[in-house]
């Protein structure tokens, strides 16, 4: 029987061994203690004590670390809770475009930059398929989300996109998608392809690929990448909003890994679930533990990187204007906002007695672990 595990449980158990072996950066390391710290007595909390039967029992604080996956599922719920007012009475389209393998090593080399540019090449792609005029001839929005894995673990570079199905044209009005992909994928693809090339080339010319050393490197691999088609996957959902809302909060701040997934520990093993999309099925996967780490953290982004942004008729500047003149243009009122209280001030049931409630009594301060060492 393999020992139950959790991500910070294996953290917990072998990454102080991993940092003592693998050169890490201070990103890494610092991402590494906000998930071994969070919810233990290193953050601090409060303590709370039953109202009838008196146990006390302390709540330690979470990390709120975008790569944990304790603190994620409040993150998505909050997220989702926002986007309420964000969604139209349309039909919305779900694309994802993937980036080739050939680039996972330049993507370890210069994350920012590629994420960035996989961002922008497939927001320019879109926007042109949108305001062709034989096309839908106007402005689209789009909220795009980055993921980096494979159910296994692997690199495996992505971005998400949820598209309204419908422009906003020049006399401002609502033109509503029919094709039941939004725009052909063959045609999304080449243009995506070109465009995403086309950038690294600039890159290149600027001197911002500068840790890609090998002579002729760049040149040979974008021209093989030209000759290859890259992955573009569309297909449309149903209009209502709270179906919406579930399936992007499916994606918004996913990580690379969930506690659910991860079975046990065994042999210095981790034993995980992973869908092989292959056949569709659910498998089980068994990495040595150094491995296991290795490739989740591949997955931690660049410090502030934002891996979540809202393009078109959904940027942040114009979102509330547009989305109230196309409302305007489909009678549709906006939903009324939601204020739901936070999490802090909820009523927590006696895990004890099961009758009483939990009333904080004092403030638990913080009490700060050995520190996570890399290499010396």
């Amino acid at each position: 029987m393999s020992e139950p595990a959790t991500l910070q449980r294996v953290l917990q158990r072998h990454f102080v061994g991993y940092a003592d072996r693998h050169r890490l950066d201070g990103h890494r390391l610092k991402v590494c203690r906000h998930l071994l710290n969070c919810h233990t007595p290193a953050l601090g909390g409060i303590q709370y004590q039953c109202d009838q039967c008196h146990c006390q029992v302390p709540q330690y604080h979470s990390c709120r670390d975008r790569h944990c996956p304790q603190c994620q599922g409040r993150a998505t719920r909050q997220w989702s809770e926002r986007q309420q007012q964000a969604i139209l009475p349309v039909t919305y389209y779900h694309l994802v475009f993937t980036l080739p393998h050939e680039l996972n090593g330049w993507v370890q080399l210069h994350p920012e930059i590629i994420y960035s540019l996989l961002f922008q090449a497939v927001w320019t792609t879109l926007k042109a398929f949108g305001a062709n005029p034989k096309r839908l001839g106007g402005k689209l929005g789009m909220t795009a989300v980055l993921h980096t894995w494979g159910q296994n673990l692997s690199q495996h570079v992505h971005l998400h996109c949820l598209v309204p199905g419908g422009v906003l044209t020049e006399n401002q009005e609502w033109h509503s998608a029919r094709s039941t992909y939004l725009f052909p994928v063959r045609a999304l693809s080449r243009h995506f392809r070109g465009k995403m090339v086309s950038a690294l080339r600039e890159c290149a010319t600027a001197g911002k690929l500068d840790r890609i050393t090998r002579a002729d490197e760049i040149d040979q691999l974008l021209d093989q990448l030209m000759k290859k088609d890259w992955v573009v996957y569309s297909k449309p959902c149903i209009n209502h909003t709270e179906t919406i809302i579930r399936y992007l909060a499916r994606y918004s701040h996913k990580i690379a890994i969930s506690d659910q997934r991860i079975i046990g520990m065994k042999d210095d093993q981790v034993h995980f679930q992973y869908q092989d999309y292959r056949d569709d099925q659910s498998k089980v996967m068994k990495l040595d533990t150094d491995e296991f780490i290795r490739r989740f953290l591949l997955h931690v982004l660049p410090n502030g990187f934002m891996r979540i942004r809202h393009y078109g008729l959904l940027a942040n500047r114009c979102r509330k204007a547009s989305l109230e003149r196309i409302r305007k243009i489909l009678a549709q009122p906006a939903k009324a906002e939601e204020h739901p209280e936070a999490d802090e001030a909820g009523d927590y049931p006696c895990p004890k007695c099961h009758k009483g409630h939990l009333v904080a009594i004092w403030r638990i301060n913080p009490v700060w672990p050995l520190p996570v060492r890399g290499p010396g």
